[in-house]
């Protein structure tokens, strides 16, 4: 929210009280308390002039968090985000009357105490990083709002907000705060932290994460679940301008030196990415939303899959497995499906996953709507009615999540649809939740809970999944999300359209999402609205089964690949194929990510940070650390890519995945022009892959078949973990790749391991 005219005017009826000075701090064990106030030029500034109290810690080594209050006297009503933390690291120095010093591992922040000098300033190994620097720290009372009565007099009331400027460098570039399908660098954007259902090509998104990433080694998350509105460099252009409404900002700035080690603390801080069955990365395959369907329909589908041998992992059944009108009410729609327990286990003798899509919405017409009425397990009015509208569902109530008995009660269903046969739900929605007039069980916040939300509805299906299968063995199909969603696995971009733009924006939101603390992420392939022409059918299909899951959904419209054209189903079987063969390299870097936070769909930059080409490049990624993959966004097949440079690849040769002796320079530009059978997957120098070709589903054999696939000069030692396909967190195997200029294949590992050097005949 902007509140000022340029540098020197307010808005017309806003005041700032900005603090200038440190009045007096007090240090108390790891944590430092200051009261700021105004300039103070004698004892009498001390009157009728606001004051924030900020409060600074370290939950994390190399994390410092400042809280800023301006009245202490709320009702805390929550909700709030789970925040992991530690003791023991930060070291605090104090010089009075010049400057206090907090040190939290190679994080430092020095505060400036000298009268009527507040500043402060975040510093790593290269310098100061960011800070408050003049006006920058504030209380806003706003008196344009309808709060506002004039007629009131002394006792006149205002909107009142918490500002808080950080400082941006020369050349700084920002990115991240959850899915966004607009720019993909955020410097220059207003964005507001607010969930909404509203496609992929607006400001609008559905996992917003008040979380952004600077490319100058660190990040900014602000813990606050309500509404956070930042101006990043389109108020002041050199501040990102933090604001949100009420009496307290929190923030935390999260050093790293390299992007993945800011990831890192991001992640052990507000949660670890959890992972995902081994199934999960195969082909899944809808129904489609508004298509007709029934049991004869969903198995032609799979017996044109089989008949075409087009590998598929999962069959999903979007909404209209239920009766229309009756959304949710967990059962099969027994016009369509009168042996539903029946159909659902000759599925799965077909050696199908089932998932079945939910929100988190009961329609009136619905036969639970009466059980969850009576019971109070909904959002209720400020009168105690339940809260009730026609978008969507006619007269669809909503379940309130902060009550553990209609946690029990939505739970049952799910647990009968499992005992059934369905192995996952995708958790469509929660982003449209109402804010004003409402009221939760146990007594939240309404606008700190609009955001929030999502995270306690896929929280609460996770878990009840993952209570019976075991936390790798269980996973969602998730539209919105907060921030720690990264726990309650997959999410998907959301309702794309059918264009080559369309399938641009995606990789941005992808990518925007996966420096958010997010390693897993998926796009309708094919776009969601309107019906593909073939060529983008295709490419989107090359693009999709190069993201870390890979579903085929739309609107109206079925995905099959016959009804585009034979041709489709070809390159749809060729795609699949990878992705299969790739299952070992992919189940280790999944693992990688759970550790570290490290996304599978990379953008550049994480991974050559030392190439300050790769920070703008929006259109293409790294799939994991080995493969490149520049996504083919035109009819005619040209494609123009980046390839990066990096120390540790010892200054080898790109191989092109398709063709091993077409190789590519790194910190070059390429054009090029491809078919339907290919597009740019490059292997990088210095690369040990790890592939299966016998493979036929993910969860085979992951050590039966194995090859390791080295492109050039092994400079150091590399550790492949095959990972135990059935048991997603465990090692099955290591193994150790030693560069030996005496070897046959310039590389020494154990006799039992096949190596295929690409980089030679």
């Amino acid at each position: 929210m902007k509140f000022t005219e340029g540098m020197w005017r307010l808005r017309e009826g806003v005041r700032i009280d900005w603090m200038s000075n440190v009045e007096r701090l007090s240090i108390d064990d790891e944590t430092v308390n200051l009261l700021l106030n105004k300039l103070q030029r004698h004892r009498g500034d001390t009157l009728n002039s606001a004051t924030i109290s900020a409060r600074v810690t370290s939950p994390l080594e190399g994390v410092i968090g400042v809280k800023l209050v301006h009245w202490d006297g709320e009702v805390d009503k929550g909700p709030h985000y789970r925040l992991n933390s530690t003791t023991g690291h930060a070291k605090i120095n104090h010089i009075k009357g010049e400057k206090l010093s907090y040190d939290s591992g190679p994080l430092n922040l020095a505060v400036k105490t000298v009268r009527n000098e507040l500043g402060f300033v975040y510093s790593g190994s290269q310098g100061k990083l960011t800070g408050h620097s003049f006006r920058s720290i504030g209380y806003v009372s706003d008196h344009t709002t309808e709060k506002t009565r004039w007629q009131d007099g002394l006792f006149i009331e205002h909107e009142g907000y918490m500002l808080a400027a950080l400082d941006l460098g020369v050349g700084e570039k920002l990115y991240g705060l959850g899915e966004r399908f607009g720019p993909f660098v955020k410097n220059g954007q207003t964005v507001d932290i607010w969930n909404e259902d509203g496609g992929t090509s607006s400001e609008l998104a559905y996992k917003n994460i008040p979380f952004y990433l600077s490319s100058k080694g660190y990040g900014v998350f602000i813990n606050h679940s309500g509404k956070v509105s930042l101006e990043l460099q389109s108020e002041r252009t050199t501040r990102v301008n933090i604001s949100v409404p009420g009496q307290e900002l929190e923030y935390f700035v999260i050093y790293g030196g390299t992007p993945k080690q800011v990831l890192k603390r991001y992640t052990a801080l507000t949660g670890t990415p959890s992972l995902v069955p081994s199934w999960s990365y195969n082909l899944w395959l809808t129904t489609s939303f508004t298509t007709n369907y029934d049991e004869n329909t969903v198995t032609g589908f799979l017996d044109g899959f089989r008949d075409r041998n087009i590998p598929l992992g999962v069959f999903h059944f979007d909404c209209f497995w239920m009766k229309s009108y009756q959304w949710c009410d967990f059962d099969f729609d027994s016009d369509m499906f009168p042996d539903a327990a029946g159909y659902l286990r000759r599925l799965k003798e077909r050696g199908l996953k089932i998932s079945v899509w939910i929100n988190p919405y009961v329609g009136q017409a619905s036969p639970l709507f009466k059980q969850g009425k009576e019971n109070g397990y909904f959002i209720k009015r400020t009168n105690g009615s339940v809260w009730q509208w026609d978008f969507w569902q006619a007269g669809m109530a909503i379940v309130d999540f902060t009550n553990p008995r209609a946690v029990e009660w939505y739970t049952g269903h799910l647990q009968r649809l499992m005992d059934m046969g369905v192995d996952t739900f995708k958790t469509d929605f929660a982003e449209r939740i109402p804010f004003r007039n409402v009221q939760y069980y146990d007594g939240s916040d309404p606008v700190r809970m609009h955001n929030y939300y999502a995270l306690l509805y896929n929280k609460v299906v996770y878990e009840a999944m993952t209570s019976q299968v075991g936390k790798s063995k269980g996973l969602l199909f998730a539209r919105s999300t907060a921030p720690g969603g990264q726990a309650f696995p997959v999410h998907w971009g959301g309702d794309c359209e059918s264009t080559f733009e369309a399938m641009a924006e995606s990789l941005r939101g992808g990518l925007s999402l996966m420096l958010s603390g997010y390693i897993f992420w998926a796009s309708d392939i094919g776009g969601f609205e309107g019906t593909p022409p073939p060529a983008l059918y295709k490419r989107w299909v090359q693009f999709g089964l190069l993201s870390s899951h890979s579903r085929l959904h739309g609107s109206s419209s079925y995905r099959v690949p016959w009804i585009y054209g034979e041709d489709c189903s070809d390159v749809l079987r060729d795609c699949v194929k990878r992705k299969i063969l790739l299952t070992p390299y992919l189940l280790q870097e999944a693992l990688v990510g759970h550790r570290d936070g490290t996304p599978l769909m990379r953008p550049m930059f994480l991974e050559f940070p030392d190439d300050l080409n790769t920070y703008t490049i929006d259109t293409q990624y790294m799939f994991g650390s080995n493969l490149l993959v520049a996504p083919v966004f035109s009819e005619e097949g040209t494609v123009t890519f980046y390839v990066p440079r990096s120390e540790d690849d010892n200054n080898g040769k790109w191989i092109s995945w398709f063709d091993h002796e077409h190789t590519y320079e790194p910190g070059q530009w390429y054009t090029e022009t491809h078919g339907f059978d290919t597009l740019p997957i490059l292997v990088r120098p210095g690369s040990v892959t790890a592939v299966n070709p016998k493979l036929q589903t993910p969860q085979d054999d992951a050590i039966e078949g194995l090859e390791l696939l080295v492109n050039g000069s092994i400079s150091k030692e590399r550790v492949i973990e095959v990972v135990n396909p059935n048991q997603t967190h465990e090692v099955l195997q290591r193994i150790k790749v030693e560069p030996d200029s005496t070897a046959e294949l310039g590389v020494k590992v154990e006799p039992s391991v096949k190596i295929v050097r690409i980089d030679k005949e």
